[in-house]
């Protein structure tokens, strides 16, 4: 049984998420099912799970929690996290996604939403929940009711499917050879689904099996170094693009012709070119650690750009208040107003080739536009105080343009850095830009100075 300070180590900032069954286990999960039982008092949740070993006894466990409080439950088995919350749009109810991402396989997690996929986040109901369910595991646990919910099994599948497929026209894509590693990840179950609508495209899918013992690599493709099989399948085999989903689904990561990777700037900078063209004079969200040249190009193709933190609850909830059509982050998370203002790999993945379909250019001529700076990726340094370090830091660059939004974001004219604690760890994220590969290494190799000099 997990310890009762369990719950202080995984609920997140945007999601709940530890190790199996040391911090989560069928007790915490059952804890958690009364607690967002309490704090979203409805009459239905959407359950789905990804192919994790654990996932079913944690997602019955959490489920009993909360027929216990009369809730029905619709299980939808088997999903990636962008169906959930499509389940959670269309069927106009709060869901739970038992999934870990891309995190190994020792860990399991639950991405909460309410109903039309509004977010659950630390500013947005998670630290409610959190707190009813410390109640249970403290003993003090709300009587069953005289009515307790029911289960019923659901396949939305096929919905997703069209869904998804509704946001281009199927009979504007040229024919393409296009190769997706799934990672022994949900994208297994739904990539193929999609490609089965469209007769044009010609699909490859590496690693398609659903394992949640990741056999062949992490499904983390952030991490370069997992997108590595990609990339030589893309360029040994003679594809128009290569595709990298995560664990669960709901990020791609995207390879061109020659093998090589999209940054998640590039990437949102294409998606929201697209988008713009859909919806003239847009606001677009980009969060902070995107490339200058996101807000440039939504600039250029007519768009109002709107800067954010990172993580999915934040943007969620500013597309909302801004109306936003589009909001992109250098992770690979990629947000639609039409989406319920969710996030969905597979959504992307249609624009991006509708995009290059219309163009008509190999993608490694597309990309050539949108990439105008040198960016180093996300540099992680471990340190005992990240908020110690952060005020040492800004002090150094005291004479630059400061903002506080999320962490620290220097401007320093032609280059700039933004530098941000991990919610989970005692880690500094160093994300950087620079006019190019030169002064991008030599500007890293300053900031890395100034931070492990404290």
């Amino acid at each position: 049984m997990a310890s009762p300070s369990a719950l202080d180590q995984i609920v997140k900032a945007y999601d709940i998420r530890g190790t199996v069954p040391d911090q989560l286990d069928v007790d915490v999960a059952y804890a958690l099912g009364i607690g967002f039982a309490q704090f979203t008092k409805a009459q239905v949740v959407i359950v789905g799970r990804d192919m994790r070993p654990t996932g079913p006894e944690l997602a019955e466990a959490f489920s009993r929690g909360l027929m216990e409080q009369g809730i029905d439950v619709i299980d939808i088995g088997l999903a990636s996290t962008d169906l959930l919350y499509f389940a959670a749009g269309k069927l106009d109810a709060p869901g739970a996604m038992f999934t870990a991402s891309h995190n190994p396989a020792q860990y399991n997690g639950i991405k909460l939403c309410l109903s039309g996929a509004r977010p659950v986040g630390e500013s947005s109901g998670l630290n409610d929940v959190k707190v009813f369910a410390q109640q249970v595991l403290d003993g003090t646990r709300p009587k069953p009711v005289a009515r307790p919910g029911r289960t019923t099994e659901r396949d939305l599948l096929s919905a997703f499917v069209d869904h998804v497929v509704s946001f281009i026209d199927p009979s504007a894509l040229r024919p393409m050879r296009v190769v997706a590693d799934t990672a022994n990840g949900m994208g297994g179950l739904v990539v193929p689904a999609v490609f089965d609508r469209l007769p044009r495209l010609e699909l490859e899918v590496m690693y398609g099996e659903l394992d949640g013992s990741f056999p062949n690599h992490p499904a983390d493709p952030l991490q370069s170094v997992n997108q590595r099989d990609l990339q030589a399948r893309v360029s040994s085999g003679a594809f128009d693009i290569g595709l990298a989903f995560d664990g669960d689904a709901d990020r791609v990561f995207v390879v061109d012709e020659l093998g090589r990777g999209l940054s998640g700037s590039t990437t949102t900078g294409i998606l929201a070119t697209s988008m713009l063209r859909k919806f003239p004079g847009a606001t677009i969200l980009h969060n902070l650690i995107c490339s200058r040249a996101v807000p440039e190009i939504i600039r250029e193709h007519g768009g109002i750009p709107v800067r954010t933190k990172v993580g999915h609850s934040y943007i969620k909830q500013l597309m909302a208040e801004t109306g936003a059509v589009f909001g992109g982050e250098h992770s690979a998370h990629y947000y639609f107003k039409d989406n319920y203002r969710a996030d969905s790999g597979l959504i992307a993945t249609m624009l991006m080739l509708e995009e290059m379909s219309r163009v008509g250019e190999p993608l490694s001529e597309i990309r050539r536009s949108y990439e105008r700076y040198s960016l180093s990726g996300e540099i992680n340094t471990q340190v005992d105080d990240p908020s110690h370090v952060i005020e040492s830091v800004s002090a150094k660059f005291s004479a630059f343009p400061q903002d506080r939004v999320d962490g620290l974001t220097v401007d320093c004219g032609e280059w700039w850095f933004n530098l941000r604690p991990s919610n989970t760890e005692p880690l500094l994220r160093l994300n950087l830009e620079a006019p190019d590969r030169n002064q991008c290494d030599h500007r890293v190799a300053e900031l890395l100075a100034a931070i492990t000099s404290v």
